[in-house]
């Protein structure tokens, strides 16, 4: 599995990076691989308030359904429209095209709190 070094993990496995004054985010490579093939993606409305650690949307997959969780606080910006129509984007390519949503943070050092990749690999085992 691949799980990039230079982005942060929570604990309910979704990915976060920081891209300016934004954080983007979806789910790691081991969440999608577990859900297996995903065939929908409940995403929050843009201009919706989030809570760090509260889910904000739901990916289903042929054998279930799992929440996103908000990685960190604020105000969702920004949302992939390509989800729409192939959910499993996120299958091929987590952490690039399969991104979910971009969050301008309310407190940025929110980051700071999830886990590196180290952390996050060793909380798989």
């Amino acid at each position: 599995m691949n799980h990039p070094s230079e982005l942060k993990y929570a604990g309910t496995h979704e990915w976060a990076r920081q891209e300016d004054d934004l954080i983007v985010t979806g789910i790691s490579d081991h969440a999608q691989e577990s859900l297996g093939d995903l065939v929908y993606v409940e995403i929050p409305e843009v201009g919706s308030m989030v809570t760090a650690g509260e889910p904000t949307g739901v990916v289903e997959s042929v054998k279930t359904a799992s929440d996103i969780h908000a990685p960190v606080s604020g105000v969702v910006v920004e949302i992939n429209p390509a989800l729409e129509d192939d959910p499993e984007v996120i299958n091929t390519d987590p952490y690039g095209k399969g991104w979910i949503y971009k969050i301008r943070p309310d407190n940025p050092s929110e980051l700071d709190a999830l886990l590196s990749s180290d952390d996050y690999v060793a909380s798989l085992d």
